[in-house]
């Protein structure tokens, strides 16, 4: 019960009810609204749930577990439960705007090697802020639904002075990341400090920010992703309160130069999750997010450092978390080293970049109380070939 994710789902086969806030316990689904008779749950999307606030959001996580616990509300409860396997799960919040951050020291240095050889493999900005994009909140889709492969521009293979070539990507890519979502916004030039991050952010949840790396290499000379980024962006069904990572938090890396004031904090912390990435059913990579430069709330900062409003279902995604071994890669770009050293499946099989069929799935563990652990919702996808449109 150290979990507690919220989701959003419907139920039932012949007159099935509308989507409506649950909870995940175990292998089923608390409908909130049979169980607390509230309407804010009777919702179609968390959105009302996470713009009442922190203190909103302890007291009802509070009651949740009085209720699933002790026995004598077990009338309550048995009649507010749904097997997992008998509901749809549908995306947990309606998405505001989206931006997706590079903060990940490890995957930005072996970019940097990969794309600079012989130059240094950070830009002069990395450490003194976390660098990110906005991306595209309208293709943000929930996880299972199929991604059609991308088609754009991409560079001439008979080099980078030829113009580019029209088509499907070539070398279509993963990114395993975690999101975190706003519940309550912020005003017109009204920054949110680092230590006012709990009381801005609801929850965190698994990202797969699926990139295109060939048409980003022609449309990145000078400016940042665009194509190669915004045409699928798949996020878990379930979101993981940030009390139930509380035994998760953990000192981030030194950052050497001394963040900038507004980047600094009592409350600035990490988050001990351990990912394991799969391509069809084969565990290929295990990244740990502990070891990310950036952290959520320094992320938060500086994303509203100008001024920049919020709004509840806001999110922002961390960037690919890879760690310092090479087996840690979090995308193909680092597992293949850019294609030259194609990664060998257990079972034999060999990819550099994902062909038309391919599954990945995307899960994460994280501490809890007494030695437990406690999972996040997988983020899966399945590439479909390019439309011929």
């Amino acid at each position: 019960m150290a979990n507690l994710p919220y989701g959003v789902f419907s139920a039932g086969d012949r007159n099935p009810k509308a989507p409506r806030v649950g909870v995940r316990i175990g292998d089923s689904v608390l409908d909130l609204v049979s169980a607390l008779g509230e309407e804010v749950f009777a919702e179609p999307s968390l959105n009302a749930f996470l713009a009442q606030g922190r203190a909103r959001w302890s007291d009802v996580r509070a009651r949740i577990t009085e209720l699933v616990t002790e026995p004598r509300h077990r009338a309550t409860v048995e009649p507010a439960l749904h097997p997992l396997s008998g509901v749809r799960l549908h995306r947990p919040f309606e998405v505001g705007d989206y931006v997706d951050f590079y903060a990940s020291e490890n995957h930005a240095t072996n970019v940097g090697r990969l794309f600079r050889p012989g130059g240094e493999a950070l830009m002069p900005n990395w450490k003194y802020l976390p660098v990110g994009y906005h991306g595209r909140s309208g293709t943000v889709v929930l996880s299972g639904t199929p991604v059609i492969r991308p088609r754009g521009q991409r560079p001439a293979e008979a080099g980078p002075t030829s113009g580019p070539t029209f088509g499907p990507s070539r070398r279509l890519d993963f990114e395993a990341e975690v999101g975190f979502v706003v519940g309550v916004g912020s005003p017109p030039g009204s920054p949110i400090g680092v230590d006012a991050f709990d009381d801005h952010v609801f929850g965190a949840f698994l990202v797969n920010d699926w990139s295109a790396r060939d048409i980003q290499a022609w449309e990145s000379r000078p400016l940042g992703p665009f194509l190669a980024k915004s045409f699928a962006t798949s996020i878990s069904p379930w979101v993981v309160p940030l009390e139930a990572l509380a035994h998760a938090r953990v000192r981030p890396p030194p950052q050497d130069p001394e963040p900038l004031p507004y980047l600094s904090g009592r409350d600035n912390w990490g988050l001990d999750l351990a990912l394991e990435i799969k391509l069809n059913g084969q565990v290929i990579a295990r990244p740990p997010f502990a070891s990310m430069y950036w952290t959520p709330a320094q992320m938060l900062a500086h994303l509203t450092v100008n001024g920049a409003s919020t709004r509840t279902g806001d999110f922002y995604a961390s960037g690919t978390v890879s760690g310092p071994d090479r087996e840690q890669g979090g995308c193909l770009l680092e597992l293949s080293w850019g294609g030259a050293e194609p990664l060998v499946l257990p079972d034999g099989s060999v990819r550099s970049f994902l062909e038309d069929g391919d599954e990945l799935t995307i899960t994460a563990t994280a501490p809890a109380a007494d030695g437990t652990t406690i999972a996040f919702g997988e983020v899966t996808g399945r590439i479909l070939p390019a439309s011929s449109h």
